[in-house]
């Protein structure tokens, strides 16, 4: 195939959605014969070049971002093909509530597209009301960035979490449940990897600011990922990325059976999927003192990650993509 040009346009290139739904796919695509390009589109200046360069290319895939009405059909008028790209419920509020706003943008920009990726069944099944042709693209990750031979701490029982401000209140929400635990667990502290820190009485906690560099080993020397959540619209929207970066970094997972995460996890197997207090609870003091059970649902969890490899999504992509010069 004569090279072909796609544009990601995104909020920024540091975002998550960016870096894990564009980026980490340029080299796959720079060898399939594509020129990927990355945009970022915040304010009118950004958007007459977005208007601009979408004449010059072949795709444009925009990542989760929506548009007035009038842009959007300039947008449409100008590009040759246009993919929508979502790993979030963007069609709802982030506390889960209803806006009609965000869902009427949603529709448009679902509506005006050749295609929509979705991050998973539950954003493609909203997006197929409103496109026949949706594709499922996993959040994915390059498991091999986390294969590290890294001493786990022998001072602390360290369980991480890694997010970031925007979902810091599902963390938050289940901190007593984890303050109860050091009382039974008397070394147990809490590894925030984030961009904000918590304080407790009750529970040690350490705050190591997020890195591209440092994620995977900081990961690594923890002993299990925790991914509380609430379950409503927004959550439901989540891809799971937390938790596939735990499984790649060889750790057991507790997590809320929310959303994609009750798929990725499998329970008693890469982890444990807890809904109430006592159930974490249980969990959590399960896996602190049996260190066999938390090597072998690592070991597990690295084998179940392979599946959400961004060599995987890649072969979808590349067969969507594919498919509008047929």
């Amino acid at each position: 195939m004569k090279e072909k040009t796609i544009l990601f346009v995104s909020k920024g290139k540091s975002s998550a959605s960016t870096h894990y739904r564009a980026l980490a796919y340029f080299t796959a695509l720079q060898s399939s014969g594509w020129h990927p390009l990355q945009l970022t589109v915040h304010g009118a200046l950004s958007r007459l070049k977005l208007l601009g360069m979408v004449i010059q290319v072949d795709v444009v895939v925009i990542l989760r971002k929506t548009f007035s009405l009038p842009f959007l059909c300039l947008l449409r008028l100008c590009s040759k093909n246009l993919i929508f790209d979502l790993d979030d419920a963007i069609f709802c509020r982030n506390d889960g509530n209803v806006s009609n706003s965000r869902q009427l943008r949603f529709e448009r920009i679902a509506c005006m597209c050749e295609q929509v990726w979705a991050g998973n069944l539950y954003l493609a099944d909203m997006s197929g009301r409103y496109n026949e042709s949706v594709k499922i693209m996993p959040t994915s990750l390059d498991y091999r960035k986390y294969l590290l031979k890294v001493e786990k701490n022998s001072d602390y029982f360290d369980l991480v979490w890694i997010g970031s401000r925007s979902t810091k209140k599902y963390l938050q929400g289940w901190l007593p449940v984890l303050e109860s635990l050091s009382e039974i667990i008397p070394n147990l502290r809490l590894k925030i990897i984030a961009d904000f820190d918590l304080s407790s009485e009750r529970l040690k906690i350490t705050a190591v600011p997020w890195s591209k560099k440092g994620e995977a080993e900081e990961l690594s020397s923890a002993h299990i990922g925790i991914a509380p959540m609430s379950d409503d619209s927004w959550t439901k929207g989540k891809c799971g990325l937390k938790v596939l970066q735990y499984m790649a970094a060889g750790l057991p997972v507790v997590s809320s059976p929310v959303g994609v995460n009750k798929e990725i996890v499998e329970h008693e197997v890469t982890g444990y999927l807890a809904e109430s207090p006592e159930e974490w609870w249980i969990a959590i003091e399960k896996l602190a003192h049996d260190s066999a059970l938390r090597q072998a649902m690592g070991k597990a969890g690295q084998m179940r990650v392979k599946q959400y490899s961004i060599d995987v999504t890649y072969c979808k992509m590349a067969e969507a993509l594919y498919a509008l010069f047929r």
